[in-house]
């Protein structure tokens, strides 16, 4: 696996100290969900007027840029225009920058729709995208997020985009937290179509502070009671070699560590859990 960092871990870097501390830490890839102050990079002068120079800076410290996280949310009916406008913009600044990976959200209301009839709303809004100069050469993966947190659920949209283009964003956070899923279920209806890996840890402490609504909280990984390591474990044993992404939400979350510290720890962690033999 290869690994890689989001941006959300990091708010307050710049391009340089992202690129820099990536290299020193371990990691090969910055996939990006947002900038200092902005969520879509796409309109930030570093990825247009001065991509050339934000290329320069990540191939100087040996990083890639290992996918951009945009705001699609293709089930969503009311926002297919916005959607494809937002997919140009992405496609564009990915091809330059040799980036195969762009993240999606599926969305869509399910209190006013049938999950089966927003499938089919995702369904038409990727092959619109698809449809789209340079998107069959990257591959688009929707999250375990939302209304698709469940595997069974977002294997309706697998199944309605079968193009080899469409996968998913297998966030374990999400689909054992949120979902009660053990990761045997997940990868059972996920299967080959995981083109991506989200990894964060939390504990049930309902009371804290620091608790999430569902009172969860996050902690760093290996500290927390989420089956993150088995879900590595059996990804392995598929022979999964894409993206393993560290997701630390601290623009979400500003009590969580400061990157700085938790990063490295995290990249040792991971370390820790790979075959000796």
């Amino acid at each position: 696996m290869r690994l890689g960092f989001s941006t959300l871990g990091c708010p307050d870097w710049d391009l340089e100290t992202m690129c820099a501390r990536a290299h020193d830490y371990g990691f090969e890839g910055v996939d990006f969900r947002g900038l200092g102050e902005h969520i879509d990079v796409t309109m930030l002068p570093e990825f247009t007027s001065g991509l050339a120079i934000t290329k320069r800076l990540f191939s100087n410290h040996g990083v890639v840029v290992s996918g951009i996280s945009s705001s699609l949310k293709i089930c969503e009916s009311t926002l297919h225009d916005e959607n494809l406008e937002e997919a140009k913009r992405t496609i564009a600044i990915a091809l330059d920058l040799d980036v195969d990976t762009i993240r999606v959200f599926g969305g869509g209301d399910t209190a006013a729709f049938k999950r089966e009839d927003l499938a089919d709303i995702g369904c038409r809004t990727m092959e619109s995208v698809l449809r789209l100069d340079g998107a069959e050469s990257l591959k688009w993966i929707f999250e375990t997020h939302d209304s698709w947190i469940a595997a069974s659920d977002a294997k309706l949209l697998l199944d309605r985009i079968p193009h080899a283009a469409f996968g998913v964003l297998w966030d374990v956070g999400h689909t054992s937290r949120v979902g009660g899923e053990t990761p045997i279920v997940s990868m059972s209806a996920l299967g080959d179509r995981i083109y991506g890996l989200h990894i964060k840890d939390a504990v049930h402490d309902d009371g804290h502070p620091n608790a999430m609504p569902d009172g969860w909280r996050y902690v760093k990984p290996g500290e927390g009671e989420l089956p993150i390591a088995e879900a590595i474990h059996l990804l392995r044993q598929a022979g999964y070699d894409d993206w393993l992404l560290f997701e630390h939400e601290k623009r979400w979350h500003p009590e969580l560590s400061e990157p700085e510290k938790v990063f490295p720890e995290f990249v040792s962690w991971y370390r820790s859990l790979e075959p000796t033999d």
